[in-house]
């Protein structure tokens, strides 16, 4: 019966088969062919690694080349409507609801932005969007959202009007994708990373530009406030809705700057936005026993939402849930539309939404 181990007597050769038939081998002969072929071997898993690696790479970056071509090209306003029927349920003529999305996306918001009467409105409702709304929009409508913001920010660095509120509102947008982004991948936010990061990037991009923006004073060619009497300049100043825009008034010229203070100016603001129990619980009080009116005013506004106004909103039908802008009319049964129209702040707007 032949042995089949190894034999401690064996002088340590043995049998290897070639492509030129069989021959005897040391096993040191041996030992280096295994570390040559081993070493080949390493050498070709680190080869196919860093091909693997380069492969990764180049896809990686064709895709965030991809992402910021996507995120640049605009999307098409395929909905320039006027009116929209919000419906919140199935029924047998309709299937589905109408989302915030939908409604951002299929109202005229583009033409919206160009008519100085509903400016505001619109900055607005892109501001209360930016602070809670933001996840609930679809990718498409995330996509819009921006778009206009673009539009918005500007029509304000060409007509160098509203410099503070799109501040305002570029600045809250800001702090929403801050802490958004912190949450990606709990499906907060609709896309890649990179194109949100582009995105913020753009923001600070808008922010820098208007703070380059420097006001040309326009040649005089006629009367100035300054010129005209104290109790017209008073009068106009009384126009003003925001407390803001008269302590930017009163910083144009030091005799602005007194009558801005006046009193009875701070008074009316505080009445106009707020009630008188809310003005009762926030009283300030001077050394000379008088009320501290502008205080109070800023005061009162950290506490409580301002009363705001504009000069045209959307319209909501309560006879045939129809959204529409003021001036478009819109196919109502009711024998009296006005009657069933009621005008909707931008949060009641957003509120519209709500199921």
């Amino acid at each position: 019966m032949p042995f089949l181990g190894q034999d401690w007597r064996s002088p340590g050769q043995s049998w290897v088969k070639t492509g030129g038939g069989w021959k005897k081998t040391s096993n040191e002969e041996k030992n280096n062919n295994v570390s040559d072929e081993s070493y080949c071997k390493v050498e070709k898993e680190c080869f196919k690694e860093n091909v693997l690696l380069t492969i990764s790479y180049d896809m990686a970056a064709k895709k965030r080349k991809k992402d910021l071509i996507n995120n640049n090209s605009k999307v098409p306003y395929f909905h320039r409507e006027k009116w929209i029927y919000v419906h919140k349920g199935s029924t047998k003529e309709r299937h589905g609801y109408c989302t915030l999305g939908e409604a951002f996306n299929r109202l005229d918001f583009c033409s919206a932005i160009k008519d100085t009467r509903r400016f505001n409105y619109i900055v607005r409702l892109l501001e209360l969007i930016a602070k809670s709304q933001l996840p609930s929009l679809s990718g498409v409508a995330q996509k819009n959202y921006m778009n206009i913001l673009e539009r918005v920010v500007q029509k304000v660095l060409d007509d160098q009007q509203n410099v503070r509120p799109i501040k305002e509102l570029l600045q809250s947008l800001y702090m929403s994708l801050c802490s958004l982004v912190q949450d990606m991948g709990k499906s907060v936010l609709v896309g890649n990373i990179n194109i949100w990061v582009h995105r913020m990037e753009n923001i600070l991009q808008w922010q820098q530009q208007l703070d380059n923006i420097q006001i040309n004073r326009p040649v005089s060619c006629g009367m100035n406030l300054t010129d005209l009497p104290a109790s017209l300049q008073l009068n106009i100043m009384q126009c003003l809705s925001d407390g803001q825009d008269l302590v930017s008034l009163g910083q144009v010229c030091p005799d602005l700057g007194t009558l801005t203070e006046d009193r009875l100016l701070w008074k009316s603001l505080c009445q106009y936005h707020f009630t008188d129990r809310q003005i009762r619980k926030r009283l300030i009080m001077s050394d000379k026993g008088g009320l501290e009116w502008k205080k109070m005013y800023f005061k009162l506004c950290r506490c409580y939402p301002h009363r705001e106004q504009y000069s045209d909103t959307l319209h909501f039908c309560t006879h045939c849930h129809i959204l529409f802008w003021k001036d478009t009319n819109h196919p109502c049964t009711a024998n009296n539309p006005e009657s069933c129209t009621i005008s909707i702040s931008p949060q009641e707007f957003i509120n519209l939404f709500k199921f």
